[in-house]
């Protein structure tokens, strides 16, 4: 690979980072903000939570019902 091309994708790694940097540092930072939030986190809050990656539990079984008796006298019984 040519060492120019290199240089300019780590250069474009590197401001974007930054970018991503400052945008966690002042959501860090908290505090009252005025004016309406921006369309992403907007989004996000609609959303709702993310839901935590990991294995899922499986749901507790309902008890089983007894069996229901027919009424009437259709019976086998001899």
């Amino acid at each position: 690979m040519d060492i120019t091309k290199i240089l300019e994708e780590l250069r474009q790694e590197h401001s974007q980072l930054e970018e991503a940097i400052l945008s966690l540092e002042r959501l860090a930072a908290g505090g009252k903000r005025r004016g309406r939030p921006p369309a992403w986190l907007a989004a996000a809050q609609q959303r709702g939570p993310a839901k935590a990656a990991g294995k899922a539990k499986p749901a507790p079984a309902a008890p089983a019902a007894p069996a229901k008796k027919k009424k009437g006298g259709d019976s086998a019984e001899a």
